[in-house]
């Protein structure tokens, strides 16, 4: 039983990596916490909490931490950001005292008086630089630093030493001040801060692209008639119209009508699907010419759109390995910048004597040496790769999953309803007594129960031939094995060839033929009496037809020089014959599903990272044992459940793909990391030695969170087989 939830805590406040480092140490600190993390990009707190333990406190532990915090769902930042205004106020006060430093190198000697900088430089200084106070303030309650520390500090410095050289040469000319500097520093930074803020809501524009796909409201039949409801109105069974270019409304099955549905917002399908009386429907997808009336199987929280929302939420919101390493650097990063602008301080001033310029280096060690990109780096990577992922119909559940595919070297595929198209049917079937039609009852009366490809396979032939199936009691699924009922009153069993040597069976007189079904493909099963001394009553043949991809899809994985393996508990001659076919060289066949897991367990061991992809309830244990696990959304829950990432439209192709945006995501995050340590180790020893005017280093700092962010929508451009 689970005595645990999670909870995702919208945050605000948090300016850089430091801060995520307190946000967490004040959240972990809570009674009942198991577990935080916090996410900079996304401006989210992920909680893990005890069951019974009050929510609230966690509230007033990130309060107390100096930010604000609120249980629910966060608000979806707009698409259009109008917070401009700052930025353009600081630069109308600060050009002015920019000017003289722009046309000093053009031989034209000219400055503003010391009064009218400081009626420029004061509200910049404190009204639009009021935020880092704020902030910088309650980092200093918390005995801790971050960047808004650094700004305050700095600028203040900056400021000060202007207002005293103003007061000091007031009577005996204009000293050379340095309100240009903090006026600067602050509209730079605030400049940086929008651009980033941009920069950052593009990143979710996967989300806002899938929560658009909920249509407000619907038709629905009730009462004999036609109703308008809200979509929060809508029940499971409800029967839903649907008219032409009109979204539906919620994931269900069509009752009237055909039609073609759009659904590459969902799947990434290019192209509208058909669909009839019977085909499934996913909410969101747009009907194409023809007005159908669907009756609804899920809505809310249990539809299919409702659950990518959440994955792709999830995942942007966790934490990827490789960041937790940047935490735990940029929680001392500030304390050691604050040490060094000291240093420098005193070096310039005790060495030189010139405490004016000592000053100002010391303020450029502070402003250059900014944590954002750090804090950014990873997180924005994630965020881009896993949007576009999704448009392309690639769900990848977690931050973690989409670090480790970079890795794989791997692949491991099931069979059926992986690389085959999972539309079994019978094609043979050999009566050991010669009598075809009453095998083939009897085998669909053991069958009826299960949901196994095959076993549809075989109720469906019976229901062809219109046979009287008779009803089987005591149902029993032996996993990967096949399936025992009593029939009759006799105790019949169908399912492997390894099933049957276990159970005694023999099945010697049927083997030639056996061989022969097997050579072209086809699934074998035994259909076996077991009351009294075991024998066989007849052999099946199913066949299924490859997916038309799959041998490109193992194509393309070899050319990442990622080597394949099928793993299937079908006999080793059908399971040859299909890899042979798409071109997979290792073949473990004839397998349990708790074998599958040991087989991963071993490849793991031999080759590296492993994936596995699968799309049954018996795929769970391998899916769960690889490194990471590939499940077709045409699968089970059990399978999607298990998996790492989730291929929407069952295109084995789709493999290849997520390994290749993990690998570009991975790429972009080494990258900015590089530039984001890079700039701070060149940065900081510049400004240090005085080689940086603080003017450059803020506009530095600016834009290195900037640059970093717009490396990592560079991704957007990505698509499956570029």
């Amino acid at each position: 039983m689970d005595t645990s939830i999670q909870i995702r805590l919208p945050i605000e406040g948090m300016t850089c990596a430091s801060c995520v480092a307190r946000v967490e140490k004040a959240l972990k600190a809570v009674p009942g916490v198991m577990g935080a993390e916090v996410n900079l990009a996304t401006e989210t707190a992920t909680v893990l909490l005890a069951a019974g333990a009050p929510p609230q406190a966690l509230v007033e532990a990130v309060h107390k931490a100096g930010y604000e915090a609120r249980l629910g769902p966060a608000p979806l930042a707009p698409a259009i950001d109008r917070s401009w205004w700052p930025v353009a106020a600081g630069a109308a006060l600060s050009l002015p005292l920019m000017l003289p430093m722009v046309i000093q190198p053009l031989g034209v000697t000219w400055s503003l008086p010391g009064w009218a900088q400081l009626l420029l430089a004061t509200p910049v200084q404190f009204v639009l630089g009021a935020r880092f106070y704020r902030a910088g303030w309650k980092a200093l309650l918390a005995r801790t630093g971050n960047m808004d520390l650094l700004i305050a500090l700095g600028t203040s410095a900056a400021y000060g030493l202007s207002v005293y050289l103003l007061v000091r040469h007031w009577e005996h000319g204009m000293a050379h001040l340095y309100f240009e500097a903090s006026a600067a520093v602050i509209t730079l930074v605030l400049l940086g801060k929008w651009l980033e803020g941009r920069a950052k809501r593009q990143t979710t524009e996967a989300i806002r692209a899938l929560q658009a796909l909920r249509p407000e409201r619907a038709r629905v039949r009730r009462g004999g008639g036609e109703v308008e409801l809200p979509l929060e109105s809508i029940v499971v069974g409800d029967a839903i119209v649907v008219r032409p270019a009109e979204r539906i409304a919620a994931d269900g099955e069509i009752l009237e009508g055909t039609t073609h549905v759009d659904e590459s917002l969902i799947t990434g399908e290019s192209l509208p699907v058909a669909k009839g009386p019977g085909g499934r429907v996913t909410g969101g997808s747009v009907n194409g010419e023809g007005l159908i009336v669907v009756r609804a199987t899920a809505v809310g929280a249990l539809s299919v759109l409702a659950r990518i929302i959440e994955l792709v939420e999830s995942a942007q919101a966790g934490k990827a390995p490789i960041q937790r390493l940047v935490d735990r650097v940029s929680a001392v990063f500030v304390p050691v910048v604050l040490a060094i602008a000291v240093l420098t301080f005193l070096a310039w001033g005790l060495v030189t004597g010139q405490w004016e310029q000592a000053v100002l280096n010391a303020v450029a060690v502070l402003v250059i040496a900014c944590p954002c990109a750090l804090g950014l780096a990873t997180p924005a990577a994630v965020m881009a790769g896993t949007g576009v992922a999704a448009k392309h119909g690639v769900l990848i559940k977690d931050a973690e999953a989409l670090e480790i595919a970079h890795g794989v070297r791997v692949v491991a595929f099931d069979k059926t309803g992986t690389l085959t198209l999972g539309r079994t049917m019978l094609v043979s079937l050999e009566a050991a007594n010669g009598d075809r039609a009453s095998a083939l009852a009897l085998a669909a009366a053991v069958q009826s129960g299960s949901e196994h490809p095959l076993a549809k396979a075989v109720v469906a032939a019976a229901k062809k031939e219109t046979l009287a199936v008779p009803a089987a009691q005591g149902v029993t699924v032996a996993a990967g094995r096949g399936v025992e009922a009593l029939v009759g009153g006799r105790r019949l069993a169908i399912g492997s060839s390894r099933w049957m040597r276990e159970l005694g069976v023999d099945t010697s007189s049927l083997d030639a033929r056996r061989a022969a079904i097997e050579r072209q493909g086809q699934t074998v099963s035994w259909l076996a009496h077991l009351s009294g001394t075991p024998r066989v009553i007849a052999l099946l043949g199913i066949g299924d037809e490859l997916k038309p991809e799959a041998a490109q899809a193992v194509a393309e994985l070899a050319r990442r020089h990622i080597e394949t393996v099928m793993l299937t508990g079908d006999s080793r001659i059908v399971a040859e014959a299909i890899a042979a076919r798409v071109g997979i060289r290792s073949v473990r066949a004839e397998i349990l599903p708790e074998d599958k897991a040991r087989v991963m367990r071993e490849l793991r061991q031999s080759h590296g990272v492993v994936a596995m992809v699968g799309d049954g309830i018996n795929d769970a244990p391998a899916l769960a044992a690889a490194d990471i696990g590939f499940a077709m959304g045409s699968g089970t829950d059990a399978a999607m459940h298990a998996a790492g990432v989730t291929l929407m439209r069952g295109d084995p192709r789709l493999v290849a793909a997520a390994i290749d945006i993990s690998r570009r995501t991975y790429a972009k995050i080494r990258q900015n990391l590089f530039w984001a340590f890079i700039y701070n180790v060149v940065g900081i020893p510049l400004a240090a030695f005085g080689l940086l005017n603080p003017v450059v280093a803020g506009a530095a700092m600016a834009l290195s969170s900037v640059s970093v962010v717009t490396n990592a929508l560079l991704l957007k451009r990505w698509k499956p087989g570029a």
